[in-house]
């Protein structure tokens, strides 16, 4: 799954255009690099996203298979480091 699907489909970003704007500033990196858009995400990839005053880290478990996931199942899909 690409990482702005990804990303919006898991509750880390609240819409997808959010996601990409933030790809586009290069503030979101997997494995310790910068990302575009279109990056694959696979089980295992650790997904950063630095913010202005803090960065949140997450592990990857599950690619999700549907558009949306409920955010009280977040946590079946990424974990916060």
């Amino acid at each position: 799954m690409r990482i702005d699907k990804f990303l919006n489909a898991v509750n880390i970003t609240k819409r997808r255009a959010v996601a990409e704007d933030m790809l586009a500033h290069g503030v979101i990196y997997i494995n310790g690099l910068s990302v575009k858009k279109s990056k694959e995400v696979k089980v295992g990839d650790t997904v950063e996203v630095k913010y202005l005053e803090y960065t949140d880290m997450f592990k990857v478990l599950q690619i999700p298979t549907t558009k949306s996931t409920p955010k009280s199942k977040q946590d079946e899909y990424v974990v916060k480091i």
